[in-house]
């Protein structure tokens, strides 16, 4: 069943996207935490950039569902990945120069929007996308590879900071996503 999960088209495409997506997550806080304080933002205070933006994403995910069931999943898919592909280039331009709250809030806000869509809907797809016969496996996979991207994100994003700064670090993160939108270009979208 391994094998068969291993070789399945769809289920690579959307297993390679978990794990990108976790670790270009977890490297972007290495640095976004430091940015905010450059702003102006205390530590403190990071709470009224996050949870304004988390909020705000959430209300936006209610219209992306809406076109997910008009037939729209695989627009709405790359869209989310591209969006966070953006989202890498404006932190970029950010940490090139001094930082600025009010950009630093919509970046955070344009990143949620994507990551919680994508996040919603890679393991509903990874569910229908597999053999029933291989369904938990394919799930144990995807899960197995989530968790592999967050320790990836936290451990190369730290070494990428240290050795190429902060700009680097994005910079990697763009291409990572970039990767991923050509990855998943040719996606599928399985029937409801």
């Amino acid at each position: 069943s391994l094998k068969m999960v291993l070789s399945h088209a769809g289920l690579l495409r959307l297993n390679f996207g978990v794990f990108v997506l976790h670790a270009v997550q977890l490297a972007m806080w290495v640095a976004v935490p430091a940015m905010l304080v450059q702003a102006g933002l205390s530590k403190e205070d990071h709470w009224q950039v996050y949870l304004p933006a988390v909020l705000a994403s959430f209300v936006l995910m209610g219209g992306v569902f809406a076109m997910e069931r008009r037939g729209h999943l695989k627009k709405v898919f790359l869209a989310a990945i591209a969006l966070i592909a953006l989202v890498q280039v404006g932190l970029f331009l950010q940490s090139a120069a001094t930082a600025h709250l009010w950009p630093l809030a919509g970046l955070m806000f344009a990143f949620f929007s994507g990551f919680n869509v994508l996040e919603a809907t890679q393991p509903s797809l990874a569910s229908r996308m597999a053999p029933a016969e291989v369904r938990g496996t394919a799930m144990g996979v995807y899960n197995t590879l989530q968790s592999l991207g967050f320790f990836a994100g936290g451990a190369i994003g730290g070494w990428i900071t240290k050795a190429h700064g902060v700009q680097g670090l994005f910079m990697v993160c763009g291409a990572l996503m970039l990767l991923w939108l050509i990855v998943a270009w040719p996606m599928k979208a399985p029937g409801r």
